[in-house]
């Protein structure tokens, strides 16, 4: 395993290190589409072309690297995408080789959270959610049987801190029939699965990642509204950015599953991230509350290796010239990413098929922002 790790890491480097001078690719603005992103060359943006433009050749040379596209935003426009054929799955469904293009849907995973979050921020700014600190409980009156004094502390801001102390575990591999995702899944009643959990520590304390939190969430969001999760999703988030053709994974019981089972256009999925880097703005309008976004990106609970968690966010940090760069991710089984570096106005979208390969499915992403990206703002 040690093995496997230090060849990875000499790949790595190998593929996504600086490029050549003799190389310095350059490339063109991304496609004009009537989507509603402005696009232009990376280095009328600031970016260096040698370092950006060398990204995809990069990864059609290195096959292992299955990443099926990379989008790269800056100032609020597009300056790169680059599409890659590989071999992919929708919804652990094999698609075999899938030659991508910026028409086609990727799986988002649980970058899918983040999008719920911002859901969860739009229901409150309207009144449909009155409360952040009301008992998660008290939207399920069909789960009386559940309440108590230990239960009714969990609360919709636990849910979206990914800190309700039940007993949940997603860390043992999906092969296993009980890592709890799968137990979710596979439950007749998926909500009253998550909520009639053990309660193992105080909640609002502890991190632990529970797919379950989201899930809930977006059946709470159903009860306030009268509708199902996707489809408030589709009026208030997506018809205002444009776009069209998000598709769903649902639940048994015909909800869609707003902790992982979204899928969007990689150039849509960026439109996402330019919203949060706007304060919820996109071309002049005003879609998510300023206020939501800087309370669901600020860091609330230590979560996993070197992240902070917000409101369904993950806030991480690079070293660039040695500084600190700050940023705010989503993150997706797989490797799908979606970066936001707000101090160097900056987005980048990753998506990949690194679902049984866990050490590519966390570097790959990373190094790509680390390695290409950010040294890339440093402006020849």
């Amino acid at each position: 395993m040690l093995r496997l790790g230090r060849l990875i890491v000499v790949a790595l480097a190998i593929w996504l290190g600086p490029a050549m001078a003799e190389e310095n690719p350059a490339c063109n603005a991304p496609e004009k589409m009537d989507d509603g992103w402005s696009v232009s060359r990376p280095q009328d943006q600031g970016l260096d072309p040698a370092l950006i433009c060398s990204i995809g050749p990069r990864l059609e040379a290195w096959k292992d690297a299955n990443v099926h596209a990379v989008v790269v935003a800056r100032h609020g426009v597009l300056v790169y995408e680059r599409y890659i054929a590989g071999e992919d799955q929708n919804w652990g469904k094999p698609l075999g080789r899938v030659a991508y293009n910026a028409g086609m849907v990727h799986d988002l995973r649980s970058v899918t959270k983040s999008l719920t979050s911002l859901v969860v921020g739009i229901a409150l700014d309207r009144g449909w959610i009155k409360d952040l600190d009301a008992p998660v409980l008290s939207f399920f009156p069909e789960y009386a049987d559940l309440r108590g004094p230990e239960k009714d502390r969990i609360t919709l801001r636990h849910l979206l801190m990914m800190s309700t102390g039940l007993v949940w575990d997603e860390t043992i591999p999906y092969s296993n029939p009980e890592n709890s995702e799968n137990q979710l899944y596979e439950a007749k009643d998926p909500y009253r699965y998550v909520l009639e959990r053990p309660v193992a520590d105080r909640p609002g304390q502890i991190f632990n990642y529970v797919t379950g939190a989201p899930s809930v969430l977006g059946a709470v969001v159903r009860k306030v509204t009268g509708k199902q999760f996707d489809v408030v999703e589709k009026e208030v988030l997506f018809e205002p950015l444009g776009i069209a053709g998000a598709e769903w994974t649902h639940f048994d019981n015909g909800d869609p599953m707003a902790g992982g089972g979204l899928r969007l256009r990689p150039r849509d999925l960026a439109k996402i991230g330019q919203l949060v880097l706007a304060h919820g703005a996109w071309n002049g309008q005003q879609i998510v509350p300023a206020t939501w976004i800087e309370q669901s990106t600020a860091p609330r609970l230590n979560a996993y290796s070197m992240y902070f968690y917000g409101y369904q966010w993950w806030l991480g940090r690079s070293l660039l010239d040695g500084h600190q760069v700050d940023w705010i991710a989503g993150r997706g089984y797989g490797g799908q990413r979606l970066f936001i570096v707000p101090s160097l106005d900056l987005v980048v979208v990753v998506m990949a098929g690194h679902y049984d390969n866990s050490a590519l499915q966390e570097i790959v992403g990373i190094s790509l922002l680390n390695r290409k990206v950010l040294p890339a703002t440093r402006n020849p």
